[in-house]
């Protein structure tokens, strides 16, 4: 069974995520969305509420399960569950770099686990969490956002802003 492991913060879930899982799940037997816990970012959304969001976004997917991990190199998770490949996105030169940085190192860490990498259609290219977060709040933000995030993160996003007026 070819599994692989997709991962990061989904603070929040974005389209981008979105095409990333359904391709991934076409691609391996079994995909796990996995949240990676990073004490350093400060979140939009707690742990469990990305974890529950995740679930309903990823249901359509038969072959994929959602967990979350912390305090683990990456590598280290997708060997504990019998991962041999870790999926990535990149959008441009700047996730390039990082991103074959990492799969070095993880080469090094573990030769056994290969880095897959999918560059998602034009219109996804510029979405991601951070970008998402910078766009909530100014007037007309609503309108905005909401085509950049499937539907049940966007109802999260304005229960999240109604409650910090």
């Amino acid at each position: 069974m070819r599994t692989a492991v997709y991962a990061g913060s989904f603070d929040p879930i974005t389209n981008g995520h979105l095409w990333m899982i359904g391709e991934g799940s076409r691609l391996f037997d079994r995909l796990v969305v996995a949240i990676g816990e990073n004490p350093e970012k400060r979140e939009t959304f707690p742990l469990e509420t990305r974890l529950t969001l995740l679930r309903e976004v990823a249901r359509p997917f038969r072959n994929v399960r959602v967990d979350s991990f912390a305090h683990r190199f990456l590598i280290d998770y997708a060997g504990s569950i019998g991962a041999r490949y870790i999926l990535r996105g990149i959008r441009n030169g700047a996730d390039y770099a990082f991103e074959s940085t990492m799969r070095n190192v993880n080469g090094d860490l573990n030769a056994r686990i290969t880095t897959v990498f999918l560059f998602p259609p034009r219109e996804l290219a510029e979405v991601s969490s951070s970008f998402v977060r910078g766009l909530v709040g100014p007037r007309g933000w609503k309108k905005v956002v909401r085509g950049y995030v499937p539907e049940p993160v966007f109802r999260a996003l304005l229960e999240s802003e109604g409650r910090r007026r």
